[in-house]
């Protein structure tokens, strides 16, 4: 009977664990499902922001998939994998807005960098808390 509560504890906790990729992958489709005319513009800067947000949002999401995915040091390839394949649905639902078009060079550079970056920089944090496990 307690291994049976113990497994059914550890998939509740699996299943909670997917909750922050669910809000991430829920806040990005709300931002790209906005019409063009309704988006701010931010004069000299507009492009700058609207890429950092691609950046922004791809980092957060790849981090969050790698949370879900137990923080294992050998599924972080899969985390930025799954955050490149939603930036590709994103990018195809976003062709079906008002005003806004897909671009394949959003997810190629804005939202691979992100994805890239965050998981990079989770790993160099995990090695210097712990330097002596080879991740």
């Amino acid at each position: 009977m307690a291994f049976y509560l113990n497994r059914m504890y550890m998939k509740k906790m699996a299943i909670w664990n997917w909750l922050p990729t669910l809000l991430m992958m829920g806040i990005i489709f709300w931002f790209s499902s906005q019409p063009s005319p309704d988006l701010p513009n931010f004069n000299w800067a507009d492009r700058i922001v609207k890429k950092s947000g691609h950046v922004i949002g791809y980092a957060v999401l790849a981090l969050c998939y790698w949370y879900a995915l137990g923080l294992k040091p050998e599924k972080r390839w899969t985390a930025w994998l799954l955050a490149i394949l939603y930036a590709l649905t994103d990018e195809f639902h976003q062709s079906f807005v008002v005003g806004r078009h897909s671009s394949i060079w959003d997810v190629l550079i804005f939202d691979n960098f992100g994805a890239l970056l965050s998981l990079w920089l989770a790993e160099t944090w995990v090695k210097q808390k712990r330097p002596d496990e080879n991740l």
